[in-house]
């Protein structure tokens, strides 16, 4: 990864992260028709953990299993733990666009955690391109807002929980592979989920389809969870963060090629929002890099 230039190795990283996360959810939610959320989530870590052991050992970081349990590991993938079961019953009984807008708050709370906790300058123009950012997810996710109730305070719930596991994950330190701490997550997500489907939910036998879409949802699962720990390992929060929001684009881009839901104007125009300021947020980080090595 060194041949990626420093600068948009973090913003790049998190592209890639949120692509991932797409591609999973997309098979979830064809998935879903038919079996319940949580033996969903449960299949999929299944599969998950079928790609990741075999990929750790072909990676040569058989000798570093034991450090899943490694305590900060464990801690941030709690968090992850916790978003998720959040974000599972808030997206069944809430409209999409509802859950996804209330999100997009995940990038804004790790800027304030981020300086506040690691003490990182954010700046009035990153700011200012960070807001544009966000107004530009509004306007992909175009939120209703209908039928405000607990399962949006559970919506709410899933960014802050995002947020402080990206947060943890800063904290565990470098000697642990980032391949370690994405099926780390995998693990303790996998029996989370059995555990919350025993007690609310009764099997249902899943058919072929639901099999082998599981197992894409796994493997995309592993690269999500990879490339989100490493883009905040590689780059400052300010730079990375702001990144997330193209989880809104990629949502449209898979819309309008599975399920056949084309994008409105107003959508378009958020796109294009999203695109720009992270480009130019990019561009800032260029520019100061530059003037930091002049000096």
């Amino acid at each position: 990864m060194h041949f990626i230039p420093t600068a948009i190795r973090g913003p790049l990283f998190m592209i890639v992260s949120t692509g991932s996360y797409l591609v999973n959810d997309t098979m979830m939610k064809l998935a879903t028709s038919g079996l319940p959320s949580y033996e969903v989530l449960f299949l999929r870590g299944a599969a998950a953990t079928l790609w990741g052991f075999p990929l750790l050992f072909a990676l040569g970081y058989g000798k570093h299993i034991p450090l899943i349990f490694d305590r900060r590991v464990l801690r941030r993938n709690l968090l992850e733990l916790a978003a998720i079961l959040c974000y599972v019953v808030a997206l069944a009984n809430m409209q999409i666009a509802d859950s996804t807008a209330l999100g997009q708050i995940t990038p804004l709370l790790m800027l304030v955690g981020s300086s506040i906790l690691f003490g990182e300058r954010i700046g009035g123009q990153r700011m200012a391109l960070i807001g544009l950012g966000f107004i530009g997810a509004l306007m992909v996710a175009q939120p209703t807002m209908q039928g405000i109730s607990v399962y949006a305070l559970l919506a709410l719930g899933n960014a802050a929980l995002s947020a402080a596991r990206d947060l943890a994950g800063r904290r565990v330190t470098a000697e642990v592979p980032g391949m370690i701490v994405a099926i780390s997550a995998v693990v303790v997500v996998l029996i989370g989920a059995g555990a919350a489907h025993l007690v609310s939910e009764r099997w249902v036998m899943p058919e072929a389809r639901h099999l082998l879409l599981m197992a894409g949802a796994g493997f995309f699962l592993i690269f999500g969870h990879f490339f989100i720990f490493m883009a905040y390992r590689v780059g400052p929060t300010s730079a990375v963060a702001p990144f997330y929001y193209c989880f809104t684009v990629w949502a449209v881009i898979s819309g309008l090629l599975v399920f056949g839901q084309f994008p409105n104007a107003l959508a378009v125009c958020g796109i294009l929002l999203v695109v720009g300021s992270g480009l130019a947020i990019v561009s800032l980080d260029q520019r100061k890099r530059r003037l930091t090595v002049v000096a």
